[in-house]
C-alpha cells in the first residue's frame, strides 16, 4: 500500500519534472524563436514602403488635366486626405482590433485555422491590416503556408518599425479596386468622380466593400453584389459604435449614384500636349538628378484648357476628310508658357506630334526671320527694290530662279513693307544677298530656330526644314519685343512629398533684336491683311480679313506639300502647319484653305471676352503715313495710303508728289531706293 502511494508520488514528480523541462524547453525556444526574428528585424531593417504612383498633370488653373503611370495607377493621399467614413469602414471591416494589436489578431488566427482543419481547405482569411499591406507591397495572392510565413515575417518588420497611421495610410493607398485602379483616391475618382476625402458614408462603404474582391464587389459589374456588401459593412460600423442606427439605415436607402461611365467615356485632355509635357518632365528630372520613373510628380503645366479646347473644335470643323494632317502650336509670348497643342487629327490613330516633332519647310513663313536681319542691316519698311524676274548665280556657277505663286512679277520697285505683305519671293532672295548668309543665320540661332540655313538663294524662301514649334517660338520672341524667351510646357514640378523639384526661372531674360526692330517688323506682318498693298499680286491673309475684329501680325508660308501660319496679337501667338505625312502636294482648294480658316477662328474664338490690344510703338520708333507705291509721306494727290512705323532715324523726307520719287517708281534699274536721308545703297 505504502509502495503504490509512493510510486503515484514518484509518477507525478515525474510529470510535473517532464511539463516543466518542457515548458522550459518551449519558453526557450519561444524565446530564442523571439530573439531570432528580433535580430533578423533588425538585420533587415525597415521595409521599403515604395511603389509605384501616378504622375498628376495639373493646367495653368491647377485643375487636374491628366496623369502618367506605369503599371499601376494611383494617387497617394494621407489620411487626412481620405472621408472619415472610409476609415472608420476599413477598422470595422478588415480589423476591428488594428490599433490594439501589434501585427497579429491571434483569436481571428486561431479561428481561421480550425476551421481550415475542419475543411481541410485554406478558405478562412484572418489577416490584420498589416498583413494584407504585407501582401500587398511584397508578396502575391497565392493561399499557400510559404506566403502566410512570408507574410507574417513582413507585417512583423512593418508593425516594428512603422507607427499605425502610416500603416494604414499605405493599406488604403496600395490596395486594388479594380478596373486598373490601385488606392482609396483612384478608386474614387473613378467610381464617384471625387475625391477620397469627399465621400459619403455609403459611397464609403460601397468602396471598402470593393476590397474584398474586385471581381465580386465591383457595383459596376455586380451591383447586387455590392449592395449585399454594403449593408453587411454598415451594420458592422453600426454594432461597433461608428454610426448611429440612423445613420446605418439612412446609408442603406439612398441609391448609389455611379461615375463610372463618365470616366471610362471622358477623353484624356490635350493628349498630344502631356505627351510634349512628359518628354520636357524627363529632361528636366534627369538634370536634376532624379529619376522620371519614381513617380508622384505634380507637375504644373502652362496648358489654358480654353485654348486647347478652341483648337480642338476649330480643327475639327475646318480639317477636310482627306488624309491631310494638322500641327498646332499656341505661346503665351511674355511667359513663354506653351498654352496648346494639337500634333494630329487623331491622336488614337498616330500619336506622333507634327506640332513639335515634325521637320518641314515653313516656305515663306521664314521671311520675318530674314526681314529681322535686314532690319538690323540697314533696310527699313520703306526700301524699295525692283523684284522683277531675277536668275541668280551662287557657288560660281549655281543658278536659281525664284518665281511666285501666281507666276507674275513686279514691274516696278516695291517696298519691303509691300513685299512681307504680299510675299514676293524675288525681294526676299535680293534681301538675302544683300543682307549676307552670315547675318541672317544669326538671327535664325538668336531667334532660337536651331537649324543650320543652306548657302543658296532658295533659304531665304524657307527651304530648311523646321518643328511648327521652333518657328512659333521665334515668331513669340519677336512678339516680346525681342526677349529671348523660351516656350516651354512646365511651371513647376513637385515630388511625392511636396518638396519643390523644379520652377520655371524667373531670371532676367537677354534680348536677342533690339525692342524697336522687333515692333517695326511686328508691325510689317500687320500688312497681309491689309488690301492697301494689293498689286500685281494680292495680300496674303486677305481671306481673313472679315472674321477679324482686332490686330495680329502674321505670314503664312506654302510650298507644294506644306502649308504655315504663324502669327500673334500682344498676348498670344500661334502657329499652325497643313500637309500630309506622305509625299502628296497640296492640290485641292479645300486643303489649302484650311489652315487660314482653322487659324483665325482660333485667334478671335481666343480672344472672345477680352479688350482690344494695341502692339505699342517704343521709344525710338515713329509712326507716319506714307503712299505705298512711292513711299513718301501721303498727301491727297496719293490714294493708297498707310500708317507705316519706321525708327526716328528712318523717317522720310519727301512728299509723295515729288517728282524724284515717282522717277525712281517707274524705274527699271535693278537695285533699289530708300526713302531716308542715310541710303543703305549709296
Amino acid at each position: 500500500m505504502r509502495r503504490t502511494v509512493y510510486v503515484k508520488k514518484k509518477n507525478r514528480r515525474l510529470f510535473w519534472r517532464r511539463i516543466s523541462l518542457l515548458t522550459l524547453t518551449m519558453l526557450t525556444a519561444l524565446l530564442t524563436l523571439y530573439g531570432s526574428l528580433r535580430l533578423y528585424a533588425q538585420i533587415t531593417g525597415a521595409p521599403s514602403l515604395s511603389v509605384p504612383k501616378a504622375s498628376v498633370f495639373l493646367d495653368n488653373n491647377d485643375h487636374q488635366i491628366g496623369d502618367k503611370f506605369t503599371a499601376e495607377r494611383r494617387y497617394w493621399v494621407g489620411l487626412d486626405e481620405i472621408s472619415p467614413f472610409v476609415l472608420d469602414a476599413v477598422i470595422a471591416t478588415e480589423d476591428r482590433n488594428f490599433y490594439e494589436h501589434h501585427g497579429f489578431d491571434f483569436k481571428r488566427i486561431a479561428g481561421a485555422i480550425l476551421k481550415d482543419v475542419k475543411t481541410r481547405r485554406k478558405a478562412e482569411g484572418a489577416s490584420s491590416i498589416t498583413q494584407q499591406y504585407a501582401r500587398n507591397l511584397y508578396l502575391t495572392h497565392a493561399k499557400t503556408w510559404t506566403r502566410k510565413i512570408n507574410e507574417a515575417l513582413y507585417a512583423y518588420r512593418l508593425e516594428l518599425f512603422y507607427d499605425k497611421d502610416t500603416i494604414l495610410e499605405g493599406y488604403l493607398n496600395t490596395v486594388y479596386f479594380g478596373h486598373g485602379m490601385y488606392g482609396v483616391e483612384a478608386a474614387s475618382k473613378y467610381y464617384f468622380g471625387k475625391s477620397a476625402k469627399d465621400l459619403t458614408l455609403e459611397e464609403s462603404a460601397v468602396i471598402t466593400a470593393i476590397a474584398k474582391g474586385p471581381s465580386v464587389y465591383s457595383p459596376v459589374d455586380h451591383p447586387n453584389n455590392s449592395n449585399e456588401r454594403k449593408e453587411l459593412i454598415l451594420a458592422l460600423m453600426r454594432n461597433q459604435g461608428f454610426i448611429t442606427e440612423d445613420q446605418a439605415k439612412r446609408a442603406m436607402e439612398v441609391p448609389i449614384a455611379l461615375k463610372a461611365e463618365e470616366w471610362i467615356d471622358a477623353k484624356r485632355v490635350a493628349p498630344y500636349f502631356l505627351d510634349e509635357v512628359w518628354r520636357e518632365a524627363e529632361k528636366i528630372l534627369s538634370e536634376k538628378g532624379r529619376s522620371p520613373a519614381e513617380g508622384g510628380w505634380t507637375i504644373r503645366t502652362t496648358l489654358d484648357q480654353h485654348h486647347q479646347r478652341t483648337a480642338e473644335d476649330v480643327i475639327a470643323k475646318w480639317m477636310p476628310k482627306s488624309g491631310l494632317q494638322v500641327g498646332f502650336i499656341s505661346i503665351e509670348p511674355e511667359s513663354g508658357g506653351i498654352t496648346s497643342i494639337v500634333g494630329g487629327v487623331d491622336y488614337n490613330e498616330s500619336p506622333f506630334n507634327r506640332a513639335t516633332q515634325a521637320k518641314r519647310q515653313p516656305g515663306s513663313a521664314m521671311k520675318p526671320i530674314l526681314y529681322a536681319a535686314a532690319l538690323e542691316n540697314g533696310f527699313n519698311p520703306l526700301t524699295f527694290l525692283l523684284p522683277e524676274r531675277t536668275i541668280f548665280t551662287y557657288d560660281d556657277k549655281k543658278t536659281y530662279e525664284p518665281k511666285n505663286v501666281n507666276g507674275k512679277f513686279a514691274s516696278h520697285p516695291i517696298s519691303l513693307a509691300q513685299a512681307l505683305a504680299i510675299s514676293d519671293n524675288v525681294y526676299a532672295v535680293k534681301t538675302w544677298e544683300e543682307v549676307g548668309e552670315k547675318n541672317y543665320q544669326g538671327m535664325a540661332n538668336r531667334l532660337g530656330l536651331d537649324v543650320e540655313l543652306a548657302s543658296a538663294p532658295a533659304t531665304a524662301l524657307g527651304t530648311t526644314e523646321v518643328s511648327l514649334l521652333k518657328i512659333t517660338n521665334a515668331f513669340s520672341r519677336i512678339a516680346a519685343s525681342g526677349l529671348d524667351i523660351k516656350a516651354t510646357t512646365i511651371n513647376s514640378i513637385t515630388d511625392a512629398e511636396g518638396k519643390v523639384v523644379y520652377e520655371k526661372p524667373t531670371k532676367k531674360i537677354k534680348r536677342v533684336l533690339s525692342e524697336q526692330d522687333a515692333f517695326v517688323l511686328t508691325h510689317l506682318m500687320t500688312g497681309m491683311f491689309d488690301p492697301v498693298f494689293n498689286d500685281y499680286s494680292s495680300a496674303t491673309g486677305l481671306s481673313m480679313r472679315p472674321k477679324m475684329t482686332r490686330t495680329y501680325a502674321a505670314k503664312s508660308g506654302t510650298t507644294l506639300w506644306d502649308q504655315h501660319l504663324i502669327g500673334y496679337s500682344p498676348s498670344l501667338a500661334a502657329g499652325i502647319w497643313t500637309g500630309y505625312d506622305v509625299d502628296f502636294r497640296l492640290e485641292s482648294a479645300e486643303d489649302k484653305a484650311a489652315s487660314k480658316k482653322i487659324w483665325i477662328e482660333f485667334m478671335e474664338a481666343a480672344h472672345s471676352g477680352k479688350p482690344v490690344e494695341a502692339f505699342i510703338p517704343p521709344d525710338g520708333v515713329n509712326g507716319v503715313i506714307i503712299d505705298i507705291e512711292t513711299g513718301g509721306l501721303a498727301v491727297t494727290e496719293c490714294e493708297k495710303q498707310r500708317l507705316v512705323y519706321v525708327k526716328e532715324k528712318d523717317m522720310p523726307q519727301k512728299l509723295c508728289t515729288d517728282k524724284s520719287l515717282q522717277e525712281k517708281r517707274n524705274s527699271k534699274e535693278d537695285g533699289g531706293f530708300n526713302l531716308f536721308p542715310f541710303s543703305f545703297f549709296d
